[in-house]
């Protein structure tokens, strides 16, 4: 389950659901989150050797990745306490530094936040849920 990014619990629609208002954001707007967010990597890796061919979060590595990505303090306090409550490889700490970088630049953060790492960590908790119940 380590080599699984993302796990995103999606209920079915309810008939209530379908009465609710339209989301705050239209897909266009998110595009353009996304496309600001994907600009930022790419003069954040700017300067990285054109033949580690970086241009994205999901590309760094782990040196690479602790210079860029490092949380302050309450998110990096949060990240050690649940890589060891949750027993987390590297491979998978870095993956959570990876997704914690992607929504700080999706937010426009220049820094990594608790609240980055929080949501990173919640994508996690399926496939860590599920682990537990395999070894059990």
């Amino acid at each position: 389950m380590d080599r699984i990014d993302l796990h995103i619990d999606v209920p079915a629609v309810s008939p209530g659901d379908l009465t609710l208002p339209p989301a705050a954001e239209d897909s266009a707007t998110v595009a353009r989150r996304v496309m600001a967010a994907r600009a930022r990597q790419a003069k954040r890796y700017a300067q990285v050797p054109a033949q580690r061919a970086i241009r994205t979060n999901a590309e760094a590595d782990g040196v690479l990745l602790d210079e860029v990505a490092t949380p302050e303090t309450g998110g990096r306090e949060l990240l050690i306490r649940a890589a060891e409550r949750l027993r987390l490889s590297a491979r998978g700490y870095h993956r959570v530094l990876r997704v914690a970088r992607t929504l700080a630049d999706l937010e426009g953060s220049p820094i990594v936040g608790r609240r980055h790492v929080a949501e990173a960590l919640s994508y996690r908790r399926v496939s860590l849920l599920a682990e537990s119940a395999a070894r059990a």
